[in-house]
């Protein structure tokens, strides 16, 4: 298991700060075209980037803390920094948002929806969505692998990156038959669909914080329980989530004519289901004589 552990740091450090760097480089890119060729779009996709690369530059820190073994003084581990980052990401993707809304409604109410267009935008533009679109699909796979909500956070990033460039793309070709409301129109769509997304990933991330069961996952325990016949009842059945580990704490009842080390055999194969049925999952079980308990 400590191996695997290693090997899982590893890999999310390694995509981590690949996607630090793919920021850094897109937001230059961005930047420097921006500024050459006036563009306010692709201005605001270079701030865009910019907050890509702090979201980017704290899930790096983060999976090098949130790995950390457990210590005197984090005795559950350093899971719960994985889900604060990916909290303090979804705020920045709402600064996000709300900096599209306000760019594209300002436009549309003024009129100064006219934007350059340049080969340069074109290219900056293009580069842009295929880089995005490599690091949003390779953090994804990792952030699924390793149940990272960092990651996943940063993989959102990543993909509202696409369709902001997308739109931008669109504009660019839009403006040149003409019509450079297009823009803006479907910079405030993107802006409302990243919106919907960060909040559920936002929910999430305070549910974690804040030690909310998961409804799936104390079904599925109360489920393996009941079909144990060692397990006659149980009780304070306790679930919380730090990171990507899942710690589990149950109470159960058994034949009391049962010998100590009878008793032991029970609880050690019901913590083997659980971890078996749940990945990264610690168990504790207390065991104690039946005495007609109701299950809870």
């Amino acid at each position: 298991m400590y191996a695997e552990d290693l090997l899982a740091q590893k890999e999310k450090k390694k995509v981590a700060l690949l996607s630090v760097f793919a920021a850094i480089l897109i937001t230059i890119g961005k930047l420097i075209i921006g500024l050459l060729t006036g563009s306010l779009g692709i201005l605001s996709e270079a701030l865009h980037s910019g907050l890509d690369f702090v979201a980017a530059a704290i899930t790096y820190l983060t999976v090098r803390i949130s790995d950390k073994p457990a210590d005197e003084n984090h005795q559950y581990g350093h899971g719960k920094y994985e889900n604060f980052s990916a909290f303090v990401e979804t705020l920045l993707l709402f600064i996000t948002c709300f900096w599209i809304i306000y760019e594209a409604s300002h436009r549309l109410i003024t009129g100064k929806t006219e934007i350059e267009v340049s080969v340069w935008s074109y290219v900056v533009v293009i580069a842009s969505i295929i880089i995005d679109f490599s690091r949003s699909r390779e953090l994804s796979r990792v952030a699924k692998k390793y149940n990272s909500q960092a990651l996943e956070a940063d993989a959102l990033h990543f993909s509202t990156d696409i369709w902001s460039s997308f739109v931008v793309l669109l504009g660019l070709i839009c403006a040149q038959f003409g019509f450079f409301l297009a823009d803006s129109i479907s910079a405030l769509i993107v802006a409302a669909i990243v919106i919907f997304i960060a909040f559920r990933l936002g929910k999430r991330s305070i549910d974690v914080l804040l030690d909310r069961t998961s409804p799936e996952t104390l079904k599925k325990i109360n489920n393996i329980l009941q079909e144990m016949p060692d397990v006659l009842s149980f009780h304070n059945l306790k679930i919380r989530t730090s990171g990507s580990y899942t710690f589990v704490e149950i109470n159960i009842h058994v034949d009391p004519l049962l010998t100590i080390e009878q008793a032991h055999e029970i609880s050690h194969n019901v913590e083997k289901v659980i971890c078996a049925s749940i990945e990264k999952c610690e168990v504790h079980v207390h065991e104690e004589p039946e005495n007609n308990h109701k299950i809870l």
